[in-house]
């Protein structure tokens, strides 16, 4: 077992299938990220080879990556989210890329002789970047969007940290690509933005490849909030173990208040994951989560079985982790 206290093993995820690795800038196939995907995902096959320094070289390796080993899914960081994008044909999630990457060393200065981060396989310990490698990287960068089919469209994912001051490219991958969101975190991701904001798309993904259904879970949102609208003692761990087993949907009434709090505090596990409606009782699943005493329209009349938080049997949220832990994802 890992003995990082934020990092969760989770074995059934991505098991028996390949994901492919693309690393940032000046970074290798060693870096934290792969270390931390090896752990979350055992059974997996991580592959994250050291990227060529020159694009071209760099793009023509990724392509002969893909046709040896077929990854089920590619995730791409910085400059790697670059590369990902451009990987037509896959299951891909793009954290931070730096679709414009010329212009970003530029703005950035980075010029002059530049140190790897971490160990690569060639035993090179530095390179150097010049005003002809920025233009390659330029070039390289225009390539961005090309032949993009409407099934790339359903099967790429732009993670963007909402507080990331090195890449902004948010509004022109979304002028393509409809599935783009903001996690909480900057551009280098920690341990924690990554379990919270990473792990929950690749879920996504996994589900979706394997036709897998899972449980339906309905969590009012009034469930989540105090009286000054802060979040609840407990509410996100629960979230945070609920959607390791179970689809979950959050269920609020008033559209633009609701989604406000919960992109600030839930943040990804709710995009494209909350509902708003006054009718309950038409919710088909099998579990309502909602606040004892709630009396919205056909609020005693669900199809689920219904949990009132707040009530004697379920006083906190503490109390409903507990309830679930006995059922095993049932």
């Amino acid at each position: 077992m890992t003995e990082n206290p934020y990092i969760k093993q989770f074995p059934d995820l991505m098991a028996g299938k390949t994901v492919l690795y693309v690393h940032g800038f000046a970074s290798s196939g060693q870096s934290g990220t792969v270390k931390r995907l090896r752990e979350v995902m055992p059974q997996a096959k991580v592959v994250a080879p050291d990227i060529p320094v020159h694009p071209e070289e760099a793009i023509a390796l990724l392509h002969e990556v893909c046709r040896q080993e077929k990854p089920d899914l590619i995730i791409g960081t910085s400059m790697g989210g670059m590369y990902a994008e451009q990987l037509r044909g896959y299951d891909r999630i793009c954290v931070n890329p730096a679709l414009e990457m010329g212009e970003t060393m530029r703005a950035h200065g980075m010029t002059g002789t530049q140190q790897f981060q971490n160990p690569r396989l060639d035993g090179v310990q530095e390179f150097y970047v010049d005003k002809t490698l920025i233009k390659e990287y330029r070039v390289q960068s225009e390539h961005r969007f090309e032949g993009v089919t409407d099934e790339d469209r359903r099967r790429v994912y732009g993670l963007f940290g909402d507080e990331d001051t090195t890449v902004d490219t948010y509004d022109l991958f979304h002028s393509v690509y409809p599935m783009a969101l903001h996690f909480h975190g900057e551009h280098r991701m920690n341990d924690q933005s990554f379990m919270h904001s990473v792990v929950p798309v690749i879920r996504w993904i996994d589900d979706r490849q394997e036709r897998r259904e899972r449980p339906l879970i309905y969590i009012g949102v009034e469930t989540l909030m105090d009286s000054y609208r802060k979040p609840v003692s407990s509410m996100m761990k629960a979230v945070r173990l609920l959607i390791e087993q179970y689809q979950v949907y959050f269920v609020g009434e008033k559209e633009s208040a609701v989604g406000q709090w919960l992109a600030e505090y839930v943040n990804v596990p709710a995009w494209h994951h909350t509902i708003y409606t006054y009718r309950r009782d038409l919710l088909y699943g099998d579990y309502l989560i909602q606040g004892f005493g709630y009396t919205g329209q056909g609020s005693d009349d669900t199809m689920a079985t219904l949990l009132e938080y707040g009530s004697d049997t379920f006083k906190t949220w503490e109390d409903i982790i507990e309830y679930f832990s006995h059922l095993g994802g049932q």
